[in-house]
C-alpha cells in the first residue's frame, strides 16, 4: 500500500513520462503542479517507489520510468477520466450522429473515431451475432429456386444471404416459411437456428426436409461467419519513439499481421467495459513492450474495440475516450 505522497509522485512520474518519452528525473517533477515536495523528498520517494517495484531505472539515464506494477496502480487508482478536449467531444458526437444503418458500421466508425483523437492503432472486432434475438426473418422469392433471407435483430443488426436450391421453390412455400420460422424464432437468439427446427417445421409444413435443411444449413453460415475485423491507424504508430527500434517495429507488424491471435485477444472473457492489459500478461513475446486497452459496450452489441500501442501509452487520454463514446452510444449519439 502506497501513502498519497507516493502516489501523487507515482502519477506525475507516469504522466511526465507520457508527454516526454524521457526517463523523469526529480527534478523535472519538482515544479509540477499540486507536487510542494522539495527535490530531496522527491529523489527520496522514487527511491522507495523503485525497491516497491513500481518504478524501474534505465541504464542511459539516471531517471526512472514506470514499471508494469507502477503503471497497473495508475490505471486502477490514479488517471483521470477527464482528460478530453471540447473540440475532441465536439468531433466525437459529429462522427457517431452521421447515418449509420447497421451496427457493424457502428463498430467500424466508433473504431476511426478513437483512432483519430487518440492517435493510437485501433482494432475492432465487430458484434457477435448469435447472441442476438431474433425480431423479424424476411424470405424473399427471387427465382424459382433462390431465396433471399433477410433478418433483423433487436440491436439493429442486418444480415443477408441468398439460399440457392436443386429444386423449386414456389410462393406459397415462401408465405408458409416466412409464418414458421416468425413464430419459432422471433425474440429468440441467433444460436436457436439449429437442426431441431428440421423435425418442427418438416411437421408443420409437411415440406421436403431437403429445403428446410438448406435454409438453416445456409443461415448458420451467416451467423457463424469470421467476425469482421476493423484496423485502423498503423501509421500513427510508426510515429512513436518506442517503434524507432527495428527490434519493437518488427514486434508490432507480427502482431498486426497474425489477425487470429488479435481476434483472440480482443474476444476473451472481458469482466468490466474497460479493461488494460499489459503484453508480460501473455505468452506472445511480440507483446512484451505493448499494452492493450479494450472497449466493450452493454449497450449496444458494438462488438471489442481495443487499443494496442506502447506501455507508455496516454492512458487517461485512451480511456477518456473511450468512456465519452460508451457514454455517446448508449445515449444514441446525444
Amino acid at each position: 500500500m502506497l501513502d498519497d505522497r507516493k502516489k501523487r509522485i507515482l502519477q506525475a512520474i507516469v504522466d511526465e513520462y507520457v508527454n516526454t518519452a524521457e526517463p523523469v528525473s526529480s527534478g523535472s517533477i519538482t515544479k509540477k503542479k499540486g507536487l510542494d515536495y522539495s527535490s530531496a523528498t522527491i529523489r527520496n520517494e522514487m527511491s522507495e517507489l523503485e525497491k516497491g517495484g513500481y518504478l524501474e531505472k534505465t541504464h542511459t539515464s539516471s531517471g526512472r520510468i514506470p514499471s508494469v506494477r507502477g503503471y497497473k496502480l495508475y490505471v486502477e487508482e490514479l488517471l483521470k477520466e477527464d482528460n478530453i478536449s471540447l473540440d475532441e467531444i465536439k468531433y466525437i458526437k459529429e462522427k457517431l450522429q452521421s447515418k449509420v444503418n447497421k451496427i457493424e458500421e457502428l463498430t467500424q466508425i466508433a473504431t476511426n473515431t478513437i483512432s483519430e483523437v487518440t492517435h493510437y492503432t485501433t482494432v475492432a472486432i465487430g458484434p457477435k451475432v448469435n447472441k442476438q434475438i431474433i425480431q423479424e426473418i424476411k424470405f424473399v422469392l427471387l427465382g424459382k429456386t433462390m431465396l433471399m433471407a433477410v433478418i433483423l435483430t433487436n440491436t439493429g443488426m442486418i444480415k443477408e444471404t441468398i439460399i440457392n436450391f436443386d429444386e423449386e421453390i414456389y410462393p406459397d412455400q415462401v408465405e408458409t416459411i416466412n409464418v414458421l420460422f416468425n413464430n419459432k424464432l422471433q425474440g429468440k437468439p441467433f444460436e436457436q437456428i439449429n437442426e431441431p427446427l428440421d423435425d418442427y417445421i418438416m411437421n408443420e409444413m409437411k415440406a421436403d426436409i431437403t429445403v428446410i435443411k438448406t435454409i438453416i444449413d445456409q443461415l448458420n453460415q451467416v451467423i457463424y461467419q469470421e467476425s469482421q475485423l476493423y484496423l485502423e491507424g498503423t501509421n500513427k504508430s510508426f510515429e512513436l519513439p518506442e517503434l524507432k527500434r527495428a527490434e519493437t517495429a518488427k514486434n508490432f507488424i507480427n502482431i498486426l499481421e497474425n489477425k487470429a491471435e488479435v481476434v483472440e485477444l480482443l474476444d476473451n472473457e472481458i469482466s468490466k467495459d474497460i479493461n488494460v492489459y499489459f503484453g508480460e500478461e501473455f505468452d506472445d513475446e511480440n507483446l512484451k513492450d505493448f499494452s492493450i486497452v479494450t472497449l466493450k459496450s452493454d449497450d449496444k452489441d458494438l462488438g471489442t474495440i481495443g487499443i494496442i500501442g506502447p506501455k507508455r501509452m496516454n492512458y487517461s487520454k485512451v480511456i477518456s475516450v473511450m468512456r465519452y463514446i460508451q457514454k455517446i452510444i448508449k445515449d444514441g449519439g446525444e
